[in-house]
């Protein structure tokens, strides 16, 4: 589905330019918001997709492919399932791009081919160049751009491609560097940004030195984090006093037993709405991600979330059938006890359920998926979540904007898909 706009533009593309040597010529194309040129005179094509994604990247590379292109590839995805892309792909950039992008470009220049395979993980993100956002500059883009401090997560949740990637790694940036980057983001004339860390707390230390350097500046931000930002009382004062407005959590499941399968016991249901509130009070906008579909999950339950998400009245929300995503530990064990339903991945999309819970029937599982986000994207459940939000009153340009985002998401539910980030 095509986008007027993208809120949200991705940093690999600005960060894999600004890598290559200055007699190579970058051009980026972002699908969702324009068309693509199949009759482009680029010597390589380079694609990147997130998660289900890969399938209509491996569509783009076909057609380039019947074009006499050569085509590499990267991403979660085809780092985790590389033989599939290798199906279409000349080439796939496993995991982290910078060691590995230069050395395919130095391939291609000296032998006019590519090796199949290039992973180079990095050991640190030292001296990383400033991304060339004039790449994104003439689109029609939000007003934030991307900066990242940090990759990987010290947790290892089942479900979690970047658990898979990074191991339990956490790697962050110099402090310094990361506010060279904001700097020159708003000398663009950019008020935001957003830190597009996996878990920016993993490090407390380290989200505390950034906050205060980002303070001075006056710009507003958003990331990603885990729950246990809101049992740090100091520290959530000072990601708030550094301008942050919002949050984007896992809160994942109301069941115990489901966060636990997860192997994400360290969050307990029993806190979900205390810690909001937290978050709330803090003036923070909460921007949630739910996963029905655990062993767990009853009927029952289902219903129960949907009362927990209009009692939260989590104002940003994003409902995904509980997927094992191919390379994770959750499919490992899923295939190993039989309960795969198929191995169709282009089926993989988070709206299927595409393995036998224990509790409820795969069919009865996306019923209620279905079920449970027309009540949410209902426009009462819209309404009620964010307009007539008693947050409102304190910061009415937030909830107006999360009333427009959950607009956007009900156009992707009402016809069966997963919501796309904006």
């Amino acid at each position: 589905m095509k986008q007027s706009k993208i809120y949200l533009p991705g940093l690999v593309f600005p960060l894999l330019a600004s890598l290559a040597p200055h007699h190579w010529k970058i051009e980026v194309k972002l699908e969702v918001i324009e068309d693509i040129d199949f009759d482009t005179d680029a010597d390589l094509i380079g694609i990147g997709a997130m998660g289900h994604a890969l399938f209509r990247g491996l569509d783009l590379a076909l057609k380039f492919k019947e074009k006499g292109k050569i085509v590499f590839m990267g991403g979660y995805m085809a780092s985790m399932i590389p033989e599939l892309a290798l199906n279409v792909v000349d080439s796939i950039v496993i995991g982290d791009g910078e060691i590995s992008f230069l050395q395919l470009l130095t391939d291609y220049e000296r032998t006019g081919k590519l090796e199949k395979r290039y992973d180079n993980q990095v050991k640190d993100l030292i001296g990383l160049p400033v991304p060339d956002f004039s790449l994104l500059l003439d689109k029609p883009i939000g007003d934030m751009l991307p900066v990242q401090a940090g990759r990987g997560c010290p947790h290892s949740c089942t479900f979690c491609s970047i658990s898979c990637l990074y191991k339990g790694r956490y790697i962050t940036r110099p402090v310094d560097e990361v506010i060279r980057d904001i700097k020159v983001i708003q000398s663009l004339g950019f008020r935001k940004f957003y830190l597009i860390d996996d878990n920016i707390v993993s490090n407390p230390g380290y989200l505390e030195e950034l906050c205060q350097k980002i303070q001075p500046l006056k710009m507003r931000w958003s990331t990603q984090c885990t729950m246990n930002l809101a049992r740090n009382d100091m520290l959530l004062k000072k990601v708030v006093a550094s301008g942050c407005e919002i949050l984007s959590l896992g809160i994942e499941s109301i069941t115990q037993g489901g966060l636990d399968k997860l192997n994400k016991k360290w969050l307990q249901v029993k806190d979900h709405e205390e810690l909001l509130i937290k978050f709330r009070k803090a003036g923070i906008m909460v921007s949630a991600e739910m996963i029905i579909g655990t062993d767990s999950d009853t009927e029952e339950s289902l219903k129960a979330t949907l009362d927990f998400i209009m009692r939260a009245r989590i104002p940003l929300l994003r409902i995904y059938i509980l997927t094992p995503v191919p390379g994770t530990q959750m499919y490992d064990d899923l295939k190993k006890s039989g309960r795969l339903l198929h191995e169709n991945f282009e089926r993989y999309t988070a709206a299927e359920c595409v393995h036998r819970p224990e509790n409820i029937s795969p069919e009865k599982l996306t019923a209620m998926y279905k079920w449970l986000n027309s009540k949410v994207f209902s426009y009462n459940g819209i309404l009620r979540r964010t307009l007539l939000n008693p947050q409102i009153l304190r910061h009415p340009l937030r909830y107006l904007f999360a009333f427009g985002v959950n607009l956007h998401y009900r156009r992707y539910v009402k016809q069966g898909d997963t919501p796309l980030i904006v």
